[in-house]
This record gives structure tokens, sequence and C-alpha cells, in this order.
């Protein structure tokens, strides 16, 4: 709540004329204006109690409990006295009334008012008048008023500056931040400090201008002013963000020298941090280090850490982190229990486990998310507990949720594995049914169906279908199709989809080239997959470990042992693992050697 300045004195407001002027005006005024509201009884009122209107009198009046209709003419009225003219005190205090009653229209026509009469504007009711209009969300009028109080009433301080500032920050306006700040550095009278740079380096992380995000720090230090730990955070999670650990342990290490504590939020992005880096020994030192230190871990750090250990295969951590959570008196949340549950999943935990889980937190009156159900549906299809994951989708249909495309795409997925194809396409119609449309991976899982199932017109179909219905397909639908056409042999018109992804500005990803350097290995003989494989890597996405195999395959079908020999020693060179199919590959072109003539060279 703002409150509303009061011009006299605390001596004053004891004097026994002060407390007669406060007790007239409660007692009998009050009551007037409660029964009669503003009018003609009111006016002969302040006449028979001799209450002179005076800037002090309008303040109090704007106080009282009244309606603020009551409030607004009683304003008007007071400015047409003789003798009387408002002044910022009782402008800002009706601001205040104006804002806190909900009023926007009569809120904006007053601070226009405001800037358009002859009364003095401080900087102090400048900035206030910013944060007025910043609270009611009327933030391009708070640019819009800043620029004319600039131009015609008062000079912006620092303070205003980062008023506004902090305003456009709040509202996602971070270019304007900016273009704030170059007109804050133009103005010789004001100077950025802690609370600007701040701004402007969070501004700068939203944007993803990282670099300038890092210049700003360096300068602000430059300017001898000290870094906050919101600062040093954001800082530190650019870092990150970077891959530059050591430039983030080097901060953390800066801040300490400087007095600055870390905070829970510092301590999330260094955990979170060294986790992504892969330095999870690190991330769980840190984490003991804080509670050693004093500082309390709140939910999003516990999240992040169980996040962290899941990911890396450290189960029993995760699974005590959570369980110490009671002692360290943080409640797990929604986003807790869905961490844990992946968790479980992830490591290959027995379903046992993730449905206990699931009870648990359903028994402690945690409702699942949407995302809950999702974890758990996909979860039960990779262990081909299909019937279990479709039982989990009707709850979630009950429980009001809408239809959720990553949990359908599970389920479409493992139905088309167990050769479910007609309860794939219900499932994919029903989807389109309750939804009226279906996402661009879901048709990528259906079309991919349809291709293992050798439906290639069902697929092709459903291609043009969502074109037609706007939903431009991406890189996992073309690849979904190509991969259709290569498996009916159709390895041309693959080739020319490929063409066709690259003309729509849809980059190929690697699977884009493993599936036609496939079909051409199963279609064209070595020869032409030995030049397609070259020319892949010249290209910026290089050979994986599938396009290396592929390749074995291709040369052991021809029995070409030397040619897989070599390539299977310069697949080590490039730092990829033999597996069993690398392996079948050589075995197949020893079978053969003796049997068929000797095919093209391979080209090193």
């Amino acid at each position: 709540m703002f409150l509303v300045k009061n011009p006299v004195s605390d001596s004053q407001s004891t004097s026994p004329s002060r407390k007669s002027y406060a007790r007239a005006l409660d007692e009998r005024f009050i009551r007037i204006l409660k029964v009669f509201k503003w009018g003609p009884d009111a006016e002969k009122a302040l006449e028979v109690l001799k209450l002179r209107v005076d800037h002090r009198l309008v303040c109090e009046v704007l106080k009282i409990d009244v309606d603020i209709n009551v409030k607004i003419q009683f304003f008007k009225w007071a400015g047409k006295r003789r003798n009387f003219e408002h002044d910022s005190t009782s402008y800002m205090a009706l601001i205040h009334c104006l804002f806190e009653a909900g009023s926007a229209s009569e809120l904006w026509k007053t601070i226009q008012d405001f800037v358009r009469s002859s009364c003095h504007f401080s900087p102090s009711e400048f900035s206030e008048v910013l944060r007025v209009l910043g609270h009611a969300k009327m933030l391009n009028k708070a640019v819009s008023i800043f620029y004319q109080i600039k131009r015609h009433k008062c000079k912006p301080t620092s303070s205003t500056y980062n008023s506004l500032i902090l305003m456009l920050m709040q509202g996602g306006h971070y270019e304007k931040v900016h273009e704030l700040y170059t007109e804050m550095c133009n103005d010789d009278s004001c100077f950025p400090d802690t609370v600007t740079y701040g701004a402007l380096i969070q501004a700068f992380g939203k944007l993803g201008r990282d670099d300038s995000a890092v210049r700003l720090f360096d300068e602000m230090k430059v300017n001898g002013l000290v870094p906050n730990a919101k600062i040093y955070t954001t800082i530190l999670a650019i870092y990150f963000k970077q891959a530059r650990a050591d430039k983030a342990l080097d901060l953390v290490k800066d801040m300490k020298e400087k007095g600055c504590s870390l905070t829970v939020y510092t301590y999330t992005e260094l955990i979170k941090g060294l986790g992504k880096l892969g330095r999870v020994d690190e991330a769980y030192e840190t984490f003991l280090s804080m509670l050693k230190e004093g500082c309390k871990p709140d939910v999003v750090l516990i999240n992040n850490l169980i996040n962290v250990l899941g990911r890396s295969g450290l189960l029993a951590e995760a699974l005590k982190v959570f369980e110490d959570m009671e002692s360290l008196q943080c409640i797990p949340n929604v986003v807790t229990y869905n961490t844990v549950i992946k968790c479980l999943f992830e490591a290959n935990a027995p379903l046992a486990q993730a449905s206990a889980l699931f009870d648990k937190m359903k028994g402690v009156g945690i409702a699942p998310s949407s995302y809950t159900y999702s974890i758990l549906i996909d979860g039960f299809c990779k262990k081909h507990r299909v019937e279990e994951a479709l039982m989990l989708l009707e709850e979630m249909d009950e429980k009001g949720f809408p239809p959720c495309p990553a949990a359908y795409c599970s389920l479409i997925n493992s139905l088309g594995k167990a050769k479910r194809y007609d309860a794939a396409k219900e499932l994919f119609q029903e989807l389109k049914e309750t939804s009226g449309t279906s996402s661009a991976r879901v048709y990528a899982v259906m079309i991919k169906q349809y291709g293992k199932s050798g439906c290639l017109d069902e697929a092709i179909d459903l291609f043009n279908e969502m074109k037609k219905a706007g939903c431009n397909p991406n890189v996992y639908v073309y690849n979904a199709l190509m991969s259709a056409l290569a498996r009916a042999g159709m390895i041309n018109e693959a080739q020319r989809l490929l063409q066709t992804m690259e003309e729509n500005s849809c980059a190929p990803d690697i699977n884009s080239r493993n599936i036609i350097l496939n079909g051409v290995a199963r279609t064209g003989g070595p020869k032409q997959a030995i030049e397609m494989f070259e020319k892949m890597k010249n290209l910026p996405i290089k050979p994986d470990a599938v396009s290396y195999n592929t390749m074995l395959s291709c040369l052991s079908r021809a029995g070409m042992f030397e040619e897989s020999v070599k390539l299977m020693k310069e697949m080590n060179n490039n730092g990829f693992q033999y597996d069993q199919i690398t392996y079948s590959s050589l075995l197949e072109a020893v079978g053969k050697i003796d049997d068929e003539p000797t095919p093209p060279t391979f080209v090193q």
C-alpha cells in the first residue's frame, strides 16, 4: 500500500488545534460524507464546522473510508475554491486512492491533469507516479508520462530511471531497457548505479546477449560499483551456459572475497551448472558445503540437485536427498515427485517403485500434473506395459487434463512396436477429435508406424494432411516419411524429400542422412554408398556410429573384408566404440571373402 505524504511535522500533529481539527473532521464531517455522500449538505457542513479548505483538509478527506467517486467529486470541488490550488501533495494523495480503488481511467486522467498543472514535481514524486502506473499494469502510459515529465516538469534522477527500467524488466520489454540505459548514460546529471546495472545485465541475459551482460558486469566493477548477489548469480548462470566452469568458479571465489554471501539462488545455479557440465561430484559437494555454511535449501534447489544426480545414474544419492527433505524442512512439490519418478524410470528401477511413489504423492495431497501422467505413461510403455499405460491415459482424461501429445506419442509408438497398428490409428484419431488438431511430434510417430506397417499411401496422406492443417513438418516428420519411402525401396523419392526439406528451411540432422545412406546401401550397392559416405564427411554434421555401422554392414554384404577392417580403424580413430552390430558386420564380411569377386576399393 502506498502511503500518502503528510506535510505536517510530528510536533504539529500533537498540538491542541491539530487534535481539534482531526476530531471535528473524524466525528462529524466523516458521518455526513458517509450518509449524504458529496453534495450541498457536505459543502454546508464545511461552512458550519468552519473547516478551511487547504491541502491538509484535502489529504484528510481522501483518507476517509467512503466511495471513491465521493473523493473524486470532493477533489474537483476543492480545486475550484477561491484562494486554493491543488499541489503535488493533494494530487499524490488522490493518485494513491485511485490506484487502491482500481479506477484505471480516473487514475490516468488525474496523472495527466497533474502533469499539465502548475504544480512543482519532485524527483521522488516523479518516481512514485511511474511506480503507481507500473503496479497498475499501465506500462505504455508510464513510458509516455516519463517523457512528458522529463520535458516539462522535472529532470529524472538515477532513481527515476531505475523505477522505469525495473518496470520494463517486469513487463519483458528488454530492448527498451537498453534504450533507456543509453539515454541515462547520455544524461550528465545521472549515473547508472548497482540497480541499473543489475536490471541491464538481467535484460541482456533474457535476450541471450551473454557477452554484453558480461561486458556490463566488468564495466560496473571498473566504475567502482560492487555487484550484489543477484548480479553475481546472473553472470554465474551465463558462464555455465557458455561451458566456462572455471570462470564461474572464479566468480564464486570473488563473491566470497568481496564479502557477498552466496544465496540459495546462487547455489542453485552453481549446482545446476556443474551438473550440466558433468561435474556431478562437485555439484553434490557444493550442496553439502551449503548446508555446513547454514544456507537453507529451497524446493527449487532440491529439485535441481535430484535431477542432476538422477541423470548421472546416481539413483541412491537422488533418493537420499529426497528422503532428507523433511529434516531439511523443505516440502516436496509436484515437480519434486515428477523428477524422482523420472529418475526411477531412467535408472530402470522396478515399476513398483514408481507406482508406489505416485500413490504416495496422491496420499500426501499433491495433485499429479499432466506431466506426471506423461512420465508414467512413457515409463510403462518402455516396460511394455501398454495396458496399464492406457489405463493411466484414461485416468488422466477423467481428471480433466487436456490431451497430452507426449503421452499419446509414447502409446502410439508402443502399440506400433507391438504391431497393434489399428489401436495406434484409433488413438491417433482420438487425439485429433479431442484436441481438434495434433502436433508435428504426434504426426511424426504416426507416419513412422504407417511406414513400419507397410502402409506407405497412408503415411503420405497423413504428411499432406498435416500441411493442409497448417502444421509445418519438422525434421522428425520428414525423417519418418523418408524412412517409410526408403523401407519401401523408393530411395529416389526419399532423396527428393530430403532436398525438399532443405528447400523449406528445415535443416536435416544426422538421422536424415543415415536414413538415405541406409537406403542407398541396400538398393544401390557399395559404390554409391561409399560416394555418399564420403560426401557426408564434408558436411557440418559428420557421420556417427550408426553411419559407420551402416557402411560396415554394406561392405560385409559385398564381402569387402579389407575395406571393412580399414573402416573399423577409422571408426575407432574418430572416437566411436565398436558394438555388436560392428562385430557382426565384420564376421559377415569374413564369411564372404572367398565367395565373391573384389568390389570397388573403399576411398580413404
